[in-house]
């Protein structure tokens, strides 16, 4: 996954038209180190570099991203809106159902729509989103631990 040192924030912005600023920064940054953050994670991240951040600047910027293709919003059943840099690929992702922690999965066909559905009822088909559901290796091991105990 992408860094703060291979993102470039501010050609990023000059690229997608937009104007650049401090918060605009400072979000590209926590979303390149913080990739599938909620609005709080990003708001958290940007306010130890700019402590007088809202939540509602935060929000402004990431649809200001969102909108502009720098960034991208997923919304995996159960949990809020989270963001990433990743764009422009055809990646998916897999959700642990315990702790709701996300990690991207490469489209396994290698190119969009990934899938091809019985019919698409008259759509140009363009891509699919698909998001895996399992239990991550963490939950795994805490899971182990209490049952090794007990013997």
């Amino acid at each position: 996954m992408e860094t703060t040192a291979t993102v470039e924030p501010i050609a990023l912005l000059r690229g997608a038209g937009l104007r650049v600023t401090d918060s605009r920064i400072a979000v590209i940054a926590a979303l390149a180190d913080h990739p599938h953050s909620g609005v709080d994670a990003v708001l958290t991240a940007v306010s130890m570099h700019l402590p007088h951040t809202s939540r509602q600047a935060v929000h402004n910027v990431l649809n200001d991203l969102t909108e502009a293709g720098i960034a991208r919003r997923i919304e995996p059943a159960g949990q809020p809106g989270l963001f990433e840099l990743r764009v422009g690929d055809n990646h998916h992702h897999i959700v642990c159902q315990r702790c709701g922690a996300v990690a991207d999965v490469d489209c396994v066909t290698g190119h969009a729509p990934c899938l091809t559905p019985s019919t698409t009822s008259g759509f140009d088909l363009t891509e699919a989103e698909v998001t895996f559901w399992g239990i991550c290796s963490a939950c795994k091991v805490t899971q182990a631990e209490p049952a090794a105990s007990a013997l």
